[in-house]
This record gives structure tokens, sequence and C-alpha cells, in this order.
């Protein structure tokens, strides 16, 4: 009976793992005048953020969230390391030169966002 009630349990925490790291949705914002917010609790929201090549725009991001693996956020591709300080808005201006999908993470790379640049 134990070794039932363990195996449930166990099975239980894995679809649990699955669904929070795989079920979550994309939620995407086209750029509106040049600058998108972004709430950081538990992720990034909006996560897929869309945004015109050679165009300037601002993200900013708002922390909402203490955890120590959301207080930097990370664009490898566009070179942007930023601390973001809790309870506050950190402004990151980007000028994508070139169409593509740039990752954003978190400093630990837990969490992931993603930067699309169309023509």
């Amino acid at each position: 009976m134990i070794t039932i009630l363990v195996n449930l349990f166990g099975a239980g925490l894995i679809a649990a793992t699955i669904w929070f790291f795989l079920g979550k949705k994309e939620e995407t914002v086209t750029k509106v005048q040049g600058e998108i917010t972004i709430t950081v609790d538990g992720g990034y929201t909006p996560n897929v953020i869309q945004v015109k090549k050679g165009e300037t725009t601002t993200l900013s991001f708002f922390r909402k969230d203490p955890s120590s693996c959301l207080e930097e956020v990370v664009i490898p591709d566009l070179k942007v390391r930023q601390f973001l300080p809790l309870d506050k808005t950190t402004s990151i201006v980007i000028t994508p030169k070139k169409v593509g999908t740039f990752d954003m993470h978190c400093g630990m790379n837990m969490f992931h966002g993603k930067i699309e640049v169309i023509d």
C-alpha cells in the first residue's frame, strides 16, 4: 500500500514539473509606440515580444518576484545583462539590426522569453 502511495505521489510531482516548465502558454505582444512593459513575476509577461528591425524599442521590466533567479535579465544576442531591482521599473533600449528570434532569460537560465525581430 505504501509503495502505491509513494508511486502516485512521485507521478504527481513529475506531472507538476512537466506542466510548470512545458505547459505555460506564450503571450505575444507587438511593440506599441516604442515601449513595451514586461512584468517579471514567476517569469516574463508577455514572454514573446515582436519588434521591427532597425526601430528603437524600450523594454521596461517591472520586477515583482523576489526570487534571486529573476533579479537579472540576459539577452545574449543583443549583449544585454541587466540587474532588475525589486518593485522598480528598469528600462533597456534596444535597436535590433537583424531579423530573427532572440532568446531572453533570467540570470540562472530557468525562465525564458523571446524577442522576435521582423522586417
